[in-house]
């Protein structure tokens, strides 16, 4: 099922799956950008991957390469796995792009680099955290010994995004004290909303100041997904908007019972899985869309979203596993939170 294979993906450093069949004989690979597509393609979550995945990957045969060869594939194919087989075809091994050369992609951590302005929306009250927010600013909830927002600006800084645009109201001049004696290394400019303005009123005032794609984030949620393949993802569809979703499942702990129209039992569904793609709160916009948007209102992101539809634009999504998304915006989510961060999940 495509939500299973998502959930391996995200617990697999390569973020490649490796396709056999009983005989292990290699049949493809699955990455998250092909699981990405497939799930575009007509957002049915439940069915099988036999469709999604490629079927002719790069491979190499056992004994039969060398280690040039492999940088020339890695380079040539822009891929993270190449499987190693034996003559009649069966899967004996995998090689990384890190087993031939370390270093070979630019960036911090290996990771390509990108560059494009980043909004931090840090002025609610965060009501759902009391009483650690009738204290503290939400942003600066701890979360494994680190502010929040420090972990989600390192997750954009890894790849190269290192200005900053923070959206301040409630306890504003905690949260730029904060910065100020931190010195966190990177640019941070503030959009101070004298009024609560929802979550995208306090973009406007982006206008003049940022061109081309604009990251938009929450304070609450940390995002472990490659920001360069979203940005590339946002840039190639042309898209005015793209929101970044997470799969998740639904429990129900009941049997389900599926009546007819004549009132007779159809069947019962002992405890059904359902699963959905549920938005992040994080998007890329571009600069154009910010002028959608009124001055000096209440303004939300659906709101924004609903408009440029209306409008005629485009709004894309980009589907991430459920276990690359940490809420910590309420009390519950903050201990989920915190057990995935100690456990390893999502890395600090």
């Amino acid at each position: 099922m495509i939500a299973e294979a998502m959930r391996v993906l995200d617990r697999t450093p390569e973020k490649t799956l490796l396709v056999v069949d009983e005989k292990k004989r290699l049949l493809g690979s699955l990455t998250d950008g092909d699981i990405r597509r497939y799930i575009l393609q007509d957002n049915n979550l439940d069915r099988n991957i036999s469709g999604g995945y490629c079927k002719n990957p790069i491979s190499v045969q056992k004994d039969d390469y060398t280690k040039n060869d492999l940088k020339n594939l890695f380079k040539e194919n822009r891929i993270s796995v190449i499987p190693v087989v034996n003559r009649l075809g069966k899967l004996v091994d995998y090689l990384t792009i890190e087993d031939v050369s370390k270093g070979t992609t630019a960036g911090a951590n290996g990771r390509a680099q990108i560059y494009a302005p980043v909004v931090i929306m840090a002025g609610g009250k965060g009501t759902r955290l009391e009483p650690f927010t009738k204290i503290l600013p939400k942003p600066l909830v701890p979360v494994g010994g680190r502010a929040v927002i420090d972990i989600i600006m390192e997750k954009f800084r890894n790849f190269g995004l290192d200005h900053f645009y923070i959206s301040v109201n409630h306890k504003a001049k905690i949260i730029k004290a904060y910065f100020e004696e931190r010195k966190p290394g990177c640019t941070i400019s503030y959009l101070d909303e004298k009024e609560p303005l929802g979550t995208a009123g306090s973009l406007r005032m982006l206008i003049g100041q940022v061109t081309g794609p604009v990251f938009i984030s929450t304070c609450d949620n940390i995002i472990d997904t490659d920001y360069a393949d979203l940005h590339a993802f946002h840039t190639q569809n042309n898209y005015d908007i793209t929101l970044v979703a997470s799969l998740k499942e639904f429990n129900i702990p009941y049997g389900v019972c599926e009546v007819e129209k004549s009132g007779s039992l159809s069947m019962i569904r002992e405890k059904p899985e359902f699963n959905f793609l549920v938005n992040t709160g994080l998007y890329i916009l571009n600069e154009r869309v910010i002028h959608a948007i009124p001055e000096g209102t209440v303004f939300h992101m659906t709101d924004l979203i609903n408009k440029v539809k209306k409008q005629g634009g485009s709004i894309g999504v980009y589907p991430i596993g459920d276990n690359s998304w940490i809420d910590i915006g309420e009390w519950s989510e903050y201990r989920n939170a915190i057990d995935a961060l100690e456990g390893g999940v999502v890395g600090l």
